[in-house]
């Protein structure tokens, strides 16, 4: 296993006179005054022009050179969106004259944050390394609302630090001698496209994907549902691919059968099957919160870690060079769409298409098409910022009692459990940052589906970092998720939420882009069935309710916040304890905070070193 790699970042300054300090460690971007990267390889910082017009790429950018060499005629045409176009996960810098113009990706794997004071602007891809810059604290506000709703653009530009403010997905930042500042690049929703049109288009993104990826060092891919096995298979049509699966009795899902099908079937798949054992759960590791992966945010994947690591140790042990893993996160957000799209077939006058969809989820789900529907008609009544004035005021008012979210209706934003757990105060001061966020939603959406669909690509895009943090620290290994990419994020949302997530059918948009092109055997494009985590899950909480009691109890940061009380904490525990129905997101979004808050505490290597104006300026 290998340690102590750097966790990459970028950075930048704008203003009259030269700034005072450099990232520690940073290497300037050529071309580009005032830009820097940090832990990148060379190899992935790509430039072109000079002068008045240049730009940077950071990252997996599939840009040929041609390509490249011709993309400075876009930025002096401020032509923003074409430079996000190319296959591929990457931030762009590029400046037209006096502009600068900072763009990160849809779906958060570059996010983009900034701050200003008298002498300029400020922009890095990591919000700890602003708040570093003069010990900006969290906003205890912004970290409620992370924890209580799970939308990442609920408070719009407000970071989880104090004058430090983020880029929401689909906008660039703007900076000028004038004014600095946001803009959209990206429509919040995409014009319909049926989906046996969008199925070549779907194809197409992904193998451009896939192929943006495969530059001669080994590939491994996790084989396991239908997101992944479509990567291995793809990434085997350029050579060999390490695939693998994990598989544990537990589990008791039917990936292993499915996944050694495959692998007999497409040639170039060398199957490898990892082995669960007591140690692969969820909550393992966490008496040492040095060996977690640092993050820029609160991360999901801290969690479950020990299941991650057991795949890495397994690719380490077959490749004698770190390569490149594939994985199919962001598949589900993308391939097919929450039964909380009946509120939009209510709300657009389509009755029918609403009973029939209900009483296809209905079947699924083993309840009514009435309670479906029943579900689904408060969120077609309102819009989101009355959604939210709403949840404010039941912030404002008692707790609730806990039932499983699944029972609860429809919302535009979902009010979690975790937010039952914090004080009466950090309720009160979260339901006023709703209401201010409500009175300023500028264009605010007209259905809930595609604002949903950003939500949750959002959400796991920026969690994804955290499996990359696990996989480039720990063994050098290049994590990459395509589904995560621009442009297939793009052919994907442009088909409607009622055709991807219908329920007569399981992901269908798959089935239309790959069927009867030979990529895929046909029994995985029929497959109708999910692996799930859920018992590991179980048994995580089970054997380290001890750890988790002392992370939460009298000395958490979050508890010091009033962001998560002991008692409602415990409560919950001792039901998973039982076996009991549990709220198991909250108790991992509680866990991966206080482990992040936990390691700000004690990060001790400078992120940035004084310089003085002359040696800044050289």
């Amino acid at each position: 296993m290998r340690k102590g790699a750097q966790m990459r970042w970028s950075a930048g300054w704008y203003g009259d006179s030269a700034c005072d300090r450099l990232p520690a460690g940073g290497r300037a971007v050529p071309g580009l005054d005032a830009a820097w990267t940090l832990g990148w390889p060379s190899a992935r910082i790509r430039t072109a022009g000079e002068g008045r017009a240049a730009l940077a790429v950071i990252g997996e950018c599939g840009a040929d050179d041609r390509e490249l060499a011709n993309a400075p005629a876009l930025v002096r045409a401020g032509k923003w969106r074409a430079l996000t176009r190319w296959p591929g996960s990457y931030l762009t810098i590029a400046r037209s004259g006096p502009t600068l113009a900072v763009i990160g990706d849809l779906t958060g794997q570059h996010p983009v944050y900034w701050r200003t004071d008298a002498a300029g602007t400020w922009w890095s891809t990591s919000a700890c390394a602003l708040a570093a810059l003069d010990g900006a604290p969290v906003d205890p506000a912004a970290l409620a609302a992370h924890l209580a709703f799970g939308q990442p653009d609920v408070l719009g530009e407000r970071s989880l630090f104090r004058t430090v403010r983020r880029v929401p997905p689909g906008h660039l930042l703007l900076i000028g001698p004038e004014e600095v500042g946001t803009v959209p690049y990206e429509p919040a929703s995409y014009g319909p496209v049926d989906l046996h049109r969008a199925g070549p288009a779907v194809r197409a993104a992904l193998f451009e994907a896939v192929a943006a990826r495969i530059d001669g060092r080994p590939v491994s891919a996790d084989l396991a549902g239908l997101d992944s096995t479509t990567l291995a298979c793809l990434a085997a049509r350029s050579g060999p691919v390490t695939a693998l699966t994990f598989a544990d009795p537990r589990l008791r899902d039917d990936d292993l059968a499915y996944a050694a099908r495959t692998a007999a079937t497409v040639p170039g798949l060398r199957h490898q099957v990892v082995s669960g054992n007591p140690d692969t759960v969820y909550y393992q590791g966490l008496d040492d919160l040095a060996a977690l992966p640092v993050t820029d945010a609160p991360n999901a994947y801290t969690v479950t870690a020990a299941i991650k690591r057991a795949v890495l140790d397994t690719v380490a042990a077959r490749h004698t060079v770190p390569g490149i893993h594939l994985t199919g996160a962001g598949g589900d957000a993308l391939l097919s769409a929450p039964s909380s799209y009946l509120a939009d077939l209510l709300r657009t006058r389509r009755p029918r298409d609403a009973w029939r969809h209900a009483l296809g989820h209905g079947r699924l789900r083993h309840t009514s098409a009435f309670t479906a529907l029943r579900r689904a008609h408060p969120a077609a009544r309102t819009s989101l910022p009355g959604a939210w004035r709403q949840i404010a005021a039941d912030l404002r008012g008692p707790v609730r009692a806990w039932v499983p979210q699944a029972q609860r209706p429809v919302s535009w934003t979902p009010l979690l459990a975790t937010a039952d757990w914090m004080s009466p105060d950090a309720r009160r001061h979260l339901a006023d940052a709703l209401i201010r966020a409500a009175d300023e939603l500028a264009d605010p959406p007209t259905l809930l589906a595609p604002w949903a669909d950003r939500q949750d690509l959002a959400r796991v895009g920026a969690n994804t970092g955290g499996w990359r943090e696990i996989a480039l620290a720990g063994y050098g290994i290049e994590l990459s998720a395509p589904y995560l990419d621009n442009e297939v994020v793009r052919a994907c949302l442009a088909v409607p939420a009622d055709q991807r997530g219908a329920p007569g059918r399981y992901k269908p948009l798959l089935a239309s882009a790959f069927a009867g092109t030979g990529v895929l055997p046909g029994f995985v494009l029929t497959r109708v069935t999910k692996g799930g985590f859920n018992a590991l899950a179980y048994e995580g909480l089970r054997r380290h309710a001890g750890q988790l009691r002392d992370l939460l109890g009298p000395t958490s940061r979050l508890a010091a916040l009033g962001l998560a009380a002991e008692a409602p904490v415990d409560a919950m525990l001792k039901r998973a304890a039982a076996g009991q129905p549990t709220a198991q997101g909250a108790l991992h979004l509680v866990t991966s905070a206080e482990i992040w808050l936990r390691q700000l505490d004690t990060a001790h290597t400078p992120v940035w070193r004084k310089v003085n104006f002359r040696v800044a300026a050289a």
